[in-house]
């Protein structure tokens, strides 16, 4: 099997188990959400919108991939927020640009604002995706968790296989927007962004 194949596999899985992760955890959180935060509306916490928030997922409503973040953030969309939930070391050592630091346990006294998209993303995306039904638990409607998490964005963005066909120029124009290394195939290309390279390293080499 190649390793494109092996890749594949890893981050179906790594999907899927976010998505069991989310569902077994929806109604623990949003039921601590309501006993801490008595203004919490009673619908965020029926189990009718428990269902909702299962019927969001199934259709895929509730993530962003990492090239869809990269270009939201680099048009500048308006009222985006990219929230990383992750420990501040790991925050220190990188993060995606544009992101600020806000763990998982700030989420709940987060208040909806209009116009305000969030995009939440942690190291393989399962704590973010959490994040994510304690947000729409909380009555916020434009949030999205990264699909991946950082190693996705690490994969498709800092180090971007470049296909090829049409798209290979922009997907590189996007990847150096960032201080990527686009790859032809397995070899990347030249590049004076050792930061980038280095990055890449660091979390892959904590098995992200």
């Amino acid at each position: 099997m190649g390793s494109d194949m092996l890749t594949l596999e890893k981050r179906l899985l790594a999907g899927a188990a976010a998505a069991l992760s989310i569902l077994a955890a929806a109604n623990s959180i949003v039921n601590a959400h309501a006993e801490h935060y008595p203004g919490t509306t009673p619908s965020a916490v029926t189990p009718s919108a428990v269902s909702a928030l299962a019927a969001e997922i199934e259709h895929e409503d509730d993530h962003v991939t990492a090239v869809e973040l990269a270009q939201w953030i680099r048009q500048r969309k308006p009222g985006l927020r990219v929230l990383d939930v992750r420990s501040d070391p790991e925050y220190q050592a990188y993060h995606i640009p544009s992101a600020e630091r806000l763990p998982l346990t700030a989420l709940a006294a987060l208040a909806p604002t209009d116009g305000e998209t969030l995009v939440l993303y942690s190291e393989g995306g399962a704590h973010a995706a959490q994040g994510w039904v304690l947000l729409r638990a909380s009555g916020h409607r434009r949030v999205y968790f990264l699909r991946g998490g950082l190693l996705d964005w690490m994969d498709d963005v800092m180090s971007p296989a470049l296909p090829n066909d049409s798209s290979r120029a922009t997907v590189a124009a996007l990847s150096r927007y960032f201080g990527g290394v686009p790859r032809a195939g397995a070899v990347p290309l030249p590049t004076s962004s050792a930061t980038a390279a280095t990055a890449v390293a660091r979390v892959r080499r904590r098995g992200c």
